[in-house]
């Protein structure tokens, strides 16, 4: 059976619904074998590349909060984070476009250490005081995921790389139905939106086991962000 997520590393729901996940695939009896593959999905697109800001800044301008309410909502999402056993900084991360990271994710993908580096970014991104905006700072999570430095190098030079890779998931994703990350898809069957608590996905994984036909996908759990565990198309995170 194969599960497809797709996420955006400035999704911090994103984060945690990974681990969530992962612990409802630890209690699900057929998890050897199951195939897990990571997705691409933008928040913003539209973000230049090359520029970041404070996601504080970024969260009271977009929700038209104060800056004080600005840090209450990533307070929270850091207790959810907490509560999976995850680090978290409520502050002083770094926002920006995350597409050069999504082309840098498809070739670790072509070398089989795609889960290996999505892990690092997203600990970098969301634990510790590293920017992952910064091509160094990528270049060198690359080479600790097992990828051959001037092979990631080489790919986050050339914007054309896996470029068309990238894209093809975001079209998968609309074709889907999918308005924001993280979105999983089991076997093309089931569609599970948002960070949901792992039992979830245990009852999915086992629903899919047990009916494995070929149907019209189905969505599980509601709307990520209406249901306050994602991230939409907009960039709009539910806490």
């Amino acid at each position: 059976m194969r599960v497809e997520i797709w996420s955006d590393i400035a999704c911090p729901w994103c984060y945690i619904g990974k681990a969530r996940f992962e612990k409802g695939l630890a209690a699900f009896p057929h998890r050897e074998q199951v195939e897990v593959v990571h997705r691409s999905f933008e928040l913003d697109p539209t973000g230049p590349k090359g520029v970041t800001g404070s996601v504080t800044d970024m969260l009271a301008k977009k929700y038209g909060r104060t800056h004080e309410e600005a840090r209450a909502m990533e307070q929270h999402v850091a207790s959810n984070a907490h509560a999976e056993g995850l680090e978290f900084l409520a502050e002083g991360r770094d926002n920006g476009n995350t597409f050069d990271i999504h082309r840098l994710l498809h070739l670790a993908k072509a070398r089989g250490r795609q889960n290996e580096l999505l892990d690092l970014v997203y600990r970098a991104n969301f634990a510790e005081e590293r920017s992952v905006f910064d091509p160094e700072v990528l270049a060198g999570l690359a080479v600790e995921a097992g990828l051959d430095p001037g092979e990631a190098r080489a790919v986050l030079a050339d914007e054309s790389a896996y470029t068309d890779d990238v894209r093809g998931d975001e079209r998968e994703a609309a074709e889907l139905g999918a308005t924001g990350v993280p979105f999983f898809v089991l076997d093309r069957r089931y569609g599970i939106s948002g960070g949901q608590p792992a039992e979830v996905f245990t009852r999915a994984l086992e629903q899919a086991w047990q009916s494995r036909t070929v149907a019209p996908l189905a969505t599980i759990g509601g709307a990520g962000a209406g249901a306050g565990v994602g991230c939409d198309a907009d960039g709009v995170c539910g806490v």
